[in-house]
């Protein structure tokens, strides 16, 4: 999967990232090397879902994409 992903130079210094595509996921970091990490780590949290916080009935399905 490709995201892109909007960087921003902080006015306190360091970066600030959001990533369009996923509403309200963003981060921030005092070199680009911690953004870009913390970035893996908030895309992926926003991505993760709890299944079993959704009512599932026997009917359904789960399905895993790779995009």
């Amino acid at each position: 999967m490709k995201l892109k992903v909007i960087v921003h130079e902080a006015e306190e210094g360091g970066y600030w990232a959001e990533v369009p595509a996923i509403l309200g996921c963003a981060t921030q970091g005092d070199t680009y090397e911690e953004l870009l990490n913390n970035l893996h780590e908030a895309i992926e949290a926003c991505l993760t879902t709890d299944l079993k916080e959704i009512e599932i009935t026997g009917k359904d399905k789960i399905l895993e994409l790779a995009v």
